[in-house]
């Protein structure tokens, strides 16, 4: 379908930043790079994902990948896949849950094939014995549930996340870091819901390491 001169721009624009930077912008990026609301600019991707331009992955709806007009099966088959980055949580003392998008990264769509994944951001230390390090980027995959020895992301009392190791026992849960510097954390069973599994990690340099993540 043919494009509106804006919807031009902007789907320059998006290319542009995504094979300049990797990924995608965030909302607010773009806004004032294009120098227009985010509420445009949600606009304007709604308007590209219906004329077929782009589309967005997963449950989060935030990973934008462009769709040329030609576009062939190895191409799709080889191509890296982009996952939305969520807000940023704790590994040590825990945060708010910012729910928001600050942008998407790519990552080998062989070695993360799952469906939903995302990202949290991670600020810290207690987890670093596990390999999980401040500014590091953990890959999820959505669960609410765990096995004892499991890294996964939590939710604690519906505002407050954090990634620890989780062990459930008769009365309690316990989530273990990683540093000995650190206590360990235990809740009541109704106080923390895990979001998801930490199946990978991408270290600052945006490379990825797989089973960095020490399930022991």
């Amino acid at each position: 379908m043919e494009l509106t001169d804006r919807q031009q721009r902007f789907y320059d624009y998006l290319a542009d930043k995504i094979g300049n930077d990797g990924r995608a912008p965030s909302l607010r990026e773009a806004a004032v790079d294009m120098g227009v609301s985010h509420n445009a600019v949600a606009q304007l991707i709604g308007q590209l994902e219906r004329k077929g331009m782009l589309e967005r992955e997963g449950h989060y709806s935030r990973s934008i990948r462009l769709l040329p007009e030609q576009e062939s099966q190895e191409d799709e088959q080889s191509r890296g896949r982009e996952l939305p980055i969520i807000g940023q949580v704790t590994a040590g003392l825990p945060m708010y849950a910012q729910q928001e998008w600050n942008g998407t990264v790519v990552v080998d769509s062989q070695l993360f094939s799952g469906d939903n994944l995302f990202c949290l951001r991670i600020k810290g230390d207690s987890m670093q014995n596990a390999g999980i390090l401040d500014g590091d980027l953990v890959i999820c995959e959505p669960r609410q549930y765990a096995q004892n020895g499991e890294i996964v992301a939590v939710l604690i009392h519906d505002e407050e996340a954090t990634v620890k190791r989780f062990y459930l026992h008769d009365d309690h849960i316990e989530m273990r870091p990683e540093n000995d510097a650190y206590p360990v954390m235990r809740y009541q069973f109704g106080e923390l819901l895990i979001q998801g599994k930490v199946i990978g990690v991408l270290r600052g340099d945006n490379s990825v390491f797989d089973g960095g993540v020490k399930n022991r």
